[in-house]
């Protein structure tokens, strides 16, 4: 049997309108989502949105979220928001949002967009089960220790029949065995990497110290691995899109269904 959430509201509408002065109590969980350390993220909210995403909604993950999402104006939930680019630029067009995530320093940002956000570990959110009509998660599985854990989540939060659409970098392209050719915008894949799986601070794929992988470091599920999690929690495959942004697909899109 899943487990309900405690919640003092019955919908994730009224669960939006609290979360603003409610955070999730979480003195012993590590601190940010899924399992990611404290010190990964908070701390690079103001760069982040400056300098490593300046304009989200011209890129090309922003428009394949919005054309896998399709048109809503239900309760949504961004699993791993961050600062919240996304998930202002989906209440604009009409969605109800509430966005997650375990750096507060991030999520300083996203309330700051007017988005209601708990913080809180992906593997145990906050809300109750069939809460919301639909559900977001970008880059998130590079981020987490338990993907798997996130997704079940993401299932249980959900009502029968919502889509959940998730965007990431490409397994096979992005990752410890790849090494970014800024020059030629190739990856140059390396031998004896890419079955590497879970968590890595060194690796040929963290090349520049500029980067915000050297910065927060990776997580890394080869692609078999990658689309059973989705396929283990439950989830039915509707779309899937490798995003056109170079010769290379750097991502991998997908729109799935409870």
């Amino acid at each position: 049997m899943r487990r309900t959430r405690r919640s003092s509201g019955s919908t994730a509408r009224s669960a939006s309108r609290r979360f603003p002065s409610r955070r999730v109590a979480c003195s012993s969980c590590r601190a940010s989502i899924g399992g990611v350390n404290e010190a990964r993220y908070d701390g690079l909210a103001d760069w982040y949105d400056t300098e490593f995403q300046p304009a989200p909604l011209e890129s090309e993950t922003w428009h394949t979220l919005v054309d896998l999402l399709g048109e809503g104006s239900g309760a949504l939930v961004d699993v791993g928001c961050g600062t919240g680019n996304y998930a202002a630029g989906l209440a604009e067009r009409g969605w109800t949002v509430t966005g997650v995530d375990q750096s507060e320093d991030m999520l300083r940002r996203a309330r700051a967009k007017g988005i209601p956000a708990a913080r809180s570990e992906a593997t145990a959110l906050p809300f109750d089960d069939a809460s919301f009509d639909a559900a977001v998660s970008t880059f998130t599985h590079t981020d987490v220790d338990d993907f798997a854990g996130l997704l079940r989540e993401v299932v249980r939060v959900l009502r029968p029949g919502a889509p959940f659409v998730y965007i990431g970098v490409h397994p096979c392209f992005v990752g410890p065995h790849s090494v970014y050719d800024v020059d030629r915008h190739v990856p140059e894949l390396q031998p004896g990497w890419y079955r590497l799986t879970g968590r890595y601070t060194k690796a040929p794929g963290i090349s520049r110290s500029s980067g915000l992988r050297m910065q927060v470091g990776a997580s890394h599920l080869p692609l078999g691995l990658f689309l059973q999690a989705f396929l283990d929690a439950g989830l039915r495959l509707e779309r899937v899109e490798e995003p056109p942004e170079r010769e290379y697909s750097f991502g991998l899109a997908f729109r799935w269904r409870r």
